[in-house]
């Protein structure tokens, strides 16, 4: 096969994959874009900063309408969530998830490890903060420290500022906000060593990384990897599988290693045809 004739079979390659893989990558374009709203919780998402440390100076009150400093709860691994307590569906999805992780974790709540919770909406009370606790705690449907979970409110302030510190941005809609739904994982002092998305964590993850951040171990997450695959659409609010630039890589990707194959295929040939000459 000539260099000019691998080419020309190399495009026909493409364009025969476009044909057969467009369809079938559209057929898949809901369910994906399905499983990256889980995975993603909000166009914003997480902009990760890894090995970076919350402002432990950041003050909030909690479900008991007292005022703690974030210097005060991180002196454990802390699992760090932000939701905001009037929501409807997707922060209960989110506490529903951590509440069932907790179920099957085998670390010791207020020794090994502790959780807060951070509302992104400072028109909420520690009123709110302590009914949506109360529903969390009864999710878990074991014996746990109340102590071991705060719920936290604040004003503007502090929420940006630790928002800001951990990369998360959100968005209000009138009494609704978007935001990305997903954990950051804080070793003791408040250093950020892993980010885990979506609503659904297992016991055994959750535990590893909470082993981790005892130590200070810092873990990357795929994060960035699904976000390059969604675009979002203002309009409706909601995450698009972008199906143009998934199959045109995979599609380019195919096509140069075809092209690759049949550049090293040929120069064996002729290496092979001068050792017979």
């Amino acid at each position: 096969m000539t260099p000019r004739s691998g080419l020309a079979a190399a495009a026909s390659l493409a364009i025969l994959l476009n044909l057969t893989l467009m369809p079938r990558m559209a057929a898949a374009h809901t369910t994906a874009t399905q499983a990256a709203a889980v995975a993603l919780g909000s166009p914003l998402g997480f902009d990760e900063k890894l090995g970076s440390y919350i402002p432990l100076d950041a003050s909030f009150t909690d479900e008991d309408g007292r005022a703690v400093t974030m210097a005060e709860l991180a002196k454990t691994p802390v699992v760090l969530s932000f939701v905001y307590y009037r929501c409807k569906d997707q922060c209960n999805v989110l506490l529903t998830g951590i509440s069932l992780a907790l179920r099957g974790l085998e670390s010791r709540p207020g020794a090994d490890y502790s959780l807060v919770t951070v509302s992104v909406n400072d028109r909420e009370g520690p009123k709110d903060a302590l009914e949506k606790k109360a529903i969390a705690l009864a999710s878990i449907e074991r014996p746990f420290p109340p102590s071991a979970w705060r719920f936290l409110v604040g004003d503007e302030k502090n929420i940006d500022k630790l928002a800001d510190s951990v990369g998360l941005s959100y968005v209000r809609h009138g009494e609704d906000f978007d935001h990305p739904l997903g954990l950051v994982i804080l070793a003791p002092g408040g250093k950020i060593v892993r980010y885990m998305n979506g609503s659904d964590f297992l016991p055994l993850d959750l535990g590893m990384s909470l082993l981790e951040a005892s130590k200070g171990i810092v873990k990357p997450t795929i994060a960035r990897m699904l976000r390059f695959c969604f675009n979002y659409n203002p309009e409706s609010r909601q995450m698009r599988f972008d199906l143009m630039r998934v199959s045109g890589i995979v599609i380019g990707l195919l096509v140069a290693s075809f092209a690759a194959y049949l550049v090293i295929t040929g120069r064996k040939q002729r290496t092979y045809r001068k050792g017979v000459r």
